[in-house]
C-alpha cells in the first residue's frame, strides 16, 4: 500500500545553463512544457506536491506555469549555489505529518505516474529507495525516510543527497523501472534532440 505522507519534492531551481540560452523546463514534452508535464504527473500520485523555483524574477515564467496548481512551490533565491539548496528549501517546506519525502529531479521526462507509485508503494519507512533501470543502474525518483529530513537539510553545494546515500549504503534499495526510465535526463539541447528522435529510452 503506497504511504499516505509521503509528499514529492521537484526540484526546478536550476538555471539551465547548459541549454545555449534556453529553459529546459519549458521545452515542449507532448503538448505541454516540461515542468507543467513533470508536475502533472506527481500530482496524480495522489501525493502532495512541493516545487522549488529560483526567484521569480529570474524565471517568472516557471511561476507563472504553475500558479494554478493545487502545489506548494518554494522559492530559492540561492538556488545557483548548487542543487542541495534546493533539496534543504524543499524539505524544510514538507508538510506536517510527512513520513517521507520522493525526490524527483524536472528534467527527467520518462518518469512516469506509474513508476513513481511503484517506488512510493516499496517503501517500508526506513530504506532509501532508488528508481534503477532495467539493468540496475541506479537514479531517480529517490525516497528519503523522516530520519534522514535532517541530514537533507543541512546540506551544501552541488551533489546533491548524494553523500547521504552513500553514508547510507545499507539502506539504499533499489527499485527497478521500465528501460531507462530512471536514468534519463536532459541537460542539453542534443540529449533533447537524442530523446525526441527516440533514442535511448
Amino acid at each position: 500500500m503506497t504511504p499516505l505522507a509521503v509528499p514529492a519534492l521537484i526540484l526546478a531551481a536550476g538555471t539551465s545553463s547548459r541549454m545555449g540560452g534556453r529553459d529546459k523546463l519549458m521545452e515542449a514534452v507532448g503538448d505541454k512544457p516540461l515542468l507543467l508535464d513533470r508536475v502533472e504527473a506527481a500530482l496524480a500520485t495522489g501525493q502532495p506536491v512541493i516545487v522549488t523555483l529560483p526567484a521569480r524574477d529570474e524565471r517568472p515564467d516557471r511561476w507563472d506555469l504553475l500558479d494554478e496548481k493545487p502545489i506548494a512551490a518554494v522559492e530559492v533565491p540561492d538556488a545557483a549555489d548548487g542543487m542541495a539548496r534546493s533539496l534543504a528549501a524543499g524539505v524544510s517546506a514538507l508538510p506536517e505529518g510527512a513520513v517521507a519525502v520522493m525526490v524527483l529531479l524536472a528534467d527527467m521526462p520518462d518518469v512516469t505516474t506509474e513508476d513513481m507509485r511503484r517506488v512510493l508503494a516499496a517503501f517500508d519507512g526506513e530504506v532509501i529507495l532508488r528508481g534503477a533501470t532495467a539493468d540496475g543502474k541506479l537514479g531517480h525518483p529517490v525516497v528519503f525516510p523522516f530520519r534522514d529530513f535532517a541530514a537533507l537539510r543541512s546540506l551544501e553545494g552541488d551533489e546533491g543527497a548524494k553523500t547521504i546515500m552513500e553514508a547510507n549504503t545499507d539502506r539504499v534499495r533499489p527499485v527497478v523501472l521500465p528501460y531507462s526510465h530512471a536514468r534519463t535526463d536532459l541537460d542539453t539541447p542534443e540529449d533533447w534532440a537524442a530523446w525526441r528522435r527516440g533514442v535511448d529510452r
